[in-house]
């Protein structure tokens, strides 16, 4: 039996009830029947409706049965009132308790949903809908438009998601009592520069709301006379004696009003905050919670929101991963709620006047080089306020900050000693593509698994050595069980046409890890490059890409942004833990369209990447064993990025090295009751294997964002708890 009620609502004193049930056969007969609260039966009215909506969906044709209803039922406004639905068919029956509050609940929720889709219908909406169509073409509009569509049924709002899982009142006055054994004192430095007062104070009431009191404030206002905020400063400073500031009588630039702001702090660690945002009232409590952990501990972070210019409501949520060097040289990500220990950042010196505007983004990458751990608070504990002239809402207003920005990622390269070509404008201002020098001309073997399915592989090495800007690579072909003739007259073929092919063969049963094990064994080159025969380049610089990375010593793995022929996503990194073990992120997304704080977009590490086109270098891949040969099929490339992370090796995506990947041609589906078991037995095996992870979860991705799709949407509050990972039984 399937029901839906699309419309419940109280009209004087009836409530009303239209919707629709099925039984499992076109024929199956439907009961209704209405209780009150002490289960005595209630006279209601019903009338059969017509839905050819639900007939064509679940029948697949227009029937002469109604199988919707219009209900209405007698209703007391109080306790009594309460009433029970009761729907019966066969042998399954349903029990829909009616009261004032669950009504209310689904008209908020009708109403949300209507809202969202008549905000989304105004001029703006259909001016980028008609560039989007111009640049990308309609198939990649009807892609998108039906996501935005499927983000009007979400399941939440984020200020809803706010209210079910913010801090109680309770555990924020259990907070005020806590002790902790290391107390340390936190200095928030702010530099103000002609603030709005309302701005201002807003942000000092967010302090004095702390439950973590040992903290002191440090303003530094650098605004010309007469548009200053020392009234407002003056009357806290007498309220709160923690409160401290200098009025500096002009303007020092950004990193200057921030030194001075710095020279006033005694505390132990220093906490970077705007004049014009705010802080939830268990920050400074996380943060130092955090840092009790871990002596070692130098730098903490939290997630952020945004909040509007009136303070009405947060909205634009971002989770973020733990420490992720790469994406940290895509997009200042870690941005606010940033603590240094005050040791820490005298030892990386002040703020640079030099990276104006991107000066708390020089001023992170030097301390997060130097810090000896780095810790991650998964909670939004900081509201960036938005309005006219701030980057959060209009990156416009600044693009001086985002060349700035793009000097400071190359000064971090250079004092790591890494060699970059050019660190160029991404996807969006403030989104940063770094190229990276090749060293020497080294010799990438292109290990490539295949079965029969001649004209994919041909498609597949042809793509390479004709698009490629990289030319020094050899083809590996392992030859797998193919049984068509004209296979072998095509392997005699190519490697008479390109020296540089060879065909060695597998005589086993199929085996993933095997059969790529075997073709290293024929390598000549100091980097693999395992991919699928089934794929396409479609970047010429993708091997450079590839290389840029794969070539630094921190880096052990590098993947890439595979595409479906549709041109929407099909890989773009892996997170362990999706659908119980491990998945990809953004499948079905269009190239073009914007994903999650363009994640998708941005070079940044993830605990694994598919090997369908997975570069490593031959020395680690000899280190770990390379596969794991007890994987023959599934997570087998998942299972070498864990060995390879295990080394303390970085693995890097790359979406700036793109193919296409027309998945899985030349192997069947998982569609026998051997192969079905064999599949169960190596989820057993992985999670045996790498238990923390599925346990902990992934560190590269954030445990407020769902397990359950591959958008990074909110976690699902009835299905996932909250920093308890999904789990998939076997």
């Amino acid at each position: 039996m399937k029901y839906k009620i699309d419309v419940a609502r109280i009209r004087e004193n009836s409530i009303v009830l239209n919707g629709w049930v099925i039984g499992k056969e076109l024929d199956d007969e439907v009961e209704f029947q209405v209780m009150d609260g002490q289960e005595n039966p209630v006279e209601y009215k019903y009338v059969p409706v017509k839905r050819d909506d639900v007939s064509q969906i679940y029948f697949k044709k227009t029937v002469k049965k109604d199988l919707g209803f219009d209900i209405r039922i007698p209703y007391i406004r109080d306790k009594r009132g309460d009433r029970i639905l009761i729907i019966r068919c066969k042998n399954q029956t349903a029990r829909i308790k009616l009261n004032t509050d669950i009504i209310e609940k689904w008209n908020r929720s009708a109403h949300k949903k209507s809202m969202k889709l008549k905000n989304m219908l105004n001029m703006q909406t259909f001016a980028s809908a008609l560039d989007f169509y111009k640049e990308n073409g309609l198939k990649a509009l009807w892609v998108k438009s039906k996501h935005k569509l499927h983000g009007i049924d979400s399941d939440y709002d984020y200020p809803e998601w706010v209210e079910l899982t913010k801090t109680t009142q309770e555990e924020l006055e259990q907070q005020k009592k806590t002790r902790f054994e290391y107390m340390p004192k936190l200095s928030v430095v702010v530099p103000a520069y002609k603030t709005p007062e309302r701005f201002l104070s807003a942000m000092l009431e967010s302090l004095l709301a702390q439950t973590y009191v040992n903290w002191e404030v440090c303003v530094a206002d650098g605004s010309p006379k007469g548009e200053g905020v020392e009234r407002v400063l003056k009357r806290y400073a007498l309220k709160d004696e923690r409160i401290r500031y200098v009025i500096l009588g002009e303007n020092l630039g950004i990193a200057g009003n921030t030194n001075a702001a710095m020279e006033m702090v005694s505390g132990d660690f220093i906490v970077l905050a705007d004049h014009d945002d705010t802080l939830a009232a268990d920050a400074f409590f996380e943060c130092v919670k955090a840092i009790n952990l871990d002596p070692e501990i130098d730098v903490v972070y939290t997630d952020e929101d945004k909040l509007d210019i009136d303070g009405g409501e947060l909205f634009e949520p971002h989770f973020k991963p733990d420490f992720n060097p790469e994406l940290l040289t895509s997009v200042n990500y870690i941005c606010h709620l940033f603590v240094v220990s005050r040791e820490l950042s005298l030892l990386v010196g002040g703020f640079q006047e030099a990276f104006d505007g991107a000066q708390d983004y020089d001023f992170i990458l030097r301390c997060t080089e130097k810090a000896r751990k780095i810790y991650h608070v998964p909670k939004a504990l900081y509201h960036w306020r938005c309005h006219q002239d701030s980057t959060a809402s209009n990156p416009e207003s600044k693009l001086y900050a985002f060349e700035a920005g793009a000097n400071a990622i190359k000064a971090h390269y250079e004092r790591l000693g890494i060699r970059v070509r050019s660190v160029e404008k991404g996807v969006d201002y403030g989104i940063y593509h770094s190229v990276f020098e090749i060293e020497g001309d080294p010799l990438v073997s292109i290990i490539i698994p295949n079965k029969d399915h001649t004209a994919d592989l041909d498609l597949c090495m042809r793509s390479i050595i004709e698009k490629s800007t990289f030319q020094n690579f050899e083809f590996i072909i392992v030859e797998n069980n193919s049984t068509k003739p004209e296979t072998f007259a095509y392997y005699e073929e190519i490697q008479k046409e390109f020296e540089y092919v060879r065909v060695v063969t597998w005589k086993k049963e199929f085996n993933y890890s095997a059969i790529n094990n075997f073709g290293v064994t024929y390598a000549k080159g100091e980097y693999l490059l395992f991919l699928n025969n089934d794929t396409e380049i479609i970047q010429p610089e993708s091997l450079c890409e590839m290389l840029g990375y794969c070539q630094r010593n921190e880096v052990g793995v590098v993947g890439v942004r595979l595409l479906y022929s549709d041109d929407t996503i099909q890989h773009a990194g892996v997170v362990v833990g999706f659908g119980g073990i491990a998945g990809h992120t953004f499948i079905g997304l269009h190239k073009a369209e914007s994903s999650y704080f363009n994640q998708a977009m941005c070079a940044r590490n993830y605990s694994a990447v598919t090997a369908a086109c997975m570069m490593s270098k031959r020395s680690l891949f000899d280190q770990v064993g390379g596969f794991s040969e007890d994987l023959a099929v599934a997570f087998n490339d998942i299972d070498y990025c864990m060995k390879i992370r295990s080394l303390n090796k970085r693995v890097v995506y790359n979406p700036y090295a793109l193919f296409y990947h027309y998945e899985s041609k030349s192997r069947g589906l998982e569609d026998t009751p051997e192969k079905i078991e064999r599949f169960h037995q190596e989820i057993k095996t992985f999670k045996e294997k790498w238990p923390d992870i599925l346990i902990e979860g992934d560190p590269y991705y954030n445990p407020n964002l769902t397990l359950r799709k591959s958008n990074f949407a909110l976690r699902d509050l009835k299905k996932e708890k909250i920093g308890e990972p999904y789990r998939l039984e076997v």
